[in-house]
């Protein structure tokens, strides 16, 4: 267990409180949006699992409306380095399996 297996649920649940503050900053009561952002990471997991031919990004391109509300939020992620933090955190916690001699992903 480590930088993908072993530490993603924590990366997960990070994305799942920040998406959660994010709808309470806009006026969700926090349990509606905790609730809402639990369901929706699960439901997006369950398609990804349900269409294994069928790449990550094609999924995420298929709910982005030209001009719409998702480009323009998927927009802000790209700027923040979403990606780029996320595979860091699964290269740095690999890093530090490899040092605890558990170099499993």
């Amino acid at each position: 267990r480590g930088g993908l297996s072993g530490s993603g649920p924590a990366y997960v649940f990070m994305f799942i409180e920040a998406l959660a503050d994010g709808g309470v900053l806009k006026g969700l009561p926090r349990e509606t949006a905790r609730s809402l952002a639990a369901q929706l990471v699960y439901g997006s997991a369950k398609m990804v699992l349900e269409n294994p031919d069928v790449h990550v990004a094609e999924l995420r391109n298929r709910v982005e409306s030209p001009g719409g509300t998702t480009i323009a939020g998927t927009y802000a992620l790209e700027q923040g380095g979403l990606r780029s933090t996320v595979m860091s955190a699964v290269d740095a916690a690999t890093k530090r399996a490899h040092e605890l001699g558990k170099p499993e992903l």
